[in-house]
């Protein structure tokens, strides 16, 4: 008897515990979706925290980092001019050393405070990738708008290809200008890969970084997104220089696509392999369009004749052939008959695999392919 009632208890205490633990993981699971539910500026309910998927995976807002101007203004000492970088579509680049010792890349710009605004930095600070610079946060204060992303310390590759200072004085080997392009074409084509898509809008030679060991960064997705504007007020010899990497469609109907990325990535390839800005070499009042340009000048002149003359001769021919016809692909007037970035990735991965089977160890004047800050070397 005394058996069977101790056995009872002890069913009714498990079945009141069983009941207690339930209880406590729905009020965690309740509070846990009622927290990741409020933005982090206005504590707000936010029903929608999902922003798309890639590769079948949903993409998810996390708590972006909301900066106040003080950490910003102390971590440039006041916006002075030796931490100023650069300048771009969205407006001064500064460059930064928060609190904690990270290196930060600050664009500041004029701009009231906007929910729109924080709505776009929520969705392209959670796209994540190797070959994309990374949105960490923002800030709007004093009638301001900030943007903070990581700090890349090689610099944009036109400045290793023809910028004034350092890079002017350095060569890059035609299998490492291969690698850049490789890397570059990952991260446009992870854009692409989004859903719903995001198209870069603005991608150039400029906006494509390298790291300190060299790996290619694009920057300055969805910048357009956040101006709304087509036509950017700035100086006009950038205007200019941007122009060449605008696809026909989108001077003539301001029509962005993927397919308008591409010939912006066909341009950028064009300056990567010649070392010269391409307004340099083709004229935009040309009658001829980009890809008929480069597909007579390669054939009335031998086609190593538009390869930088600092490659010298430490190429395949064949690997350069290929190289070109992607530009001439690339840059194909009609839209549709442009290849999508996952082919060009791909190409570029071939032809890139090649290269350097071909061209390491075939003797004494052929460099091996080597890794990090090493793939530059100054020129005597």
């Amino acid at each position: 008897m005394s058996g069977t009632l101790a056995a009872i208890l002890g069913g009714a205490a498990g079945g009141v515990a069983l009941v207690g633990i339930i209880v406590i993981l729905i009020w965690f699971c309740l509070f846990h979706s009622r927290s990741i539910s409020r933005t982090s500026e206005t504590g707000s309910s936010d029903p929608s925290i999902q922003v798309g998927r890639t590769a079948g995976i949903e993409l998810s807002f996390r708590e972006i980092r909301c900066f106040h101007f003080e950490e910003l203004s102390s971590a440039t000492k006041n916006f002075i001019d030796q931490s100023l970088i650069g300048e771009g579509k969205f407006g001064e680049v500064y460059k930064g050393l928060l609190t904690d010792g990270m290196l930060v890349a600050i664009k500041k710009r004029h701009g009231a405070p906007s929910q729109e605004f924080v709505e776009e930095v929520r969705y392209l600070s959670s796209i994540h990738h190797r070959n994309l610079v990374t949105l960490l946060g923002y800030c709007q204060e004093n009638n301001q708008q900030f943007l903070v992303y990581e700090y890349i310390p090689n610099g944009s590759v036109s400045s290793h290809l023809y910028g004034a200072g350092r890079g002017s004085r350095e060569k890059l080997e035609f299998k490492h200008r291969l690698s850049i392009a490789l890397g570059a074409a990952k991260g446009l084509a992870h854009l692409h890969s989004l859903s719903p898509r995001l198209v870069h809008k603005d991608f150039k030679t400029t906006n494509v970084l390298v790291d300190e060991n060299f790996i290619a960064k694009v920057a300055d997705a969805g910048i357009r997104n956040f101006l709304g504007i087509f036509d950017i007020a700035g100086p006009s010899s950038q205007v200019a220089a941007d122009e060449i990497f605008l696809a026909p469609e989108v001077k003539e109907f301001r029509r962005f696509s993927e397919k308008s990325d591409v010939y912006s990535f066909g341009v950028f390839l064009l300056e990567l392999v010649s070392g010269q800005e391409a307004r340099e070499l083709y004229s935009l009042d040309s009658n001829k369009a980009l890809a008929e340009w480069v597909q007579n000048y390669t054939e009335f002149s031998s086609i190593s004749s538009i390869a930088d003359q600092r490659l010298g001769n430490r190429f395949t021919m064949e690997g350069m052939e290929e190289f070109v016809q992607l530009i001439i692909i690339c840059t194909d007037p009609s839209s549709e008959r442009r290849p999508a970035m996952s082919h060009v990735m791909t190409e570029l991965d071939r032809i890139l695999e090649k290269e350097m089977n071909l061209t390491t160890g075939l003797g004494e004047g052929t460099p091996t392919v080597t890794l990090g800050s090493q793939l530059f070397r100054a020129l005597k």
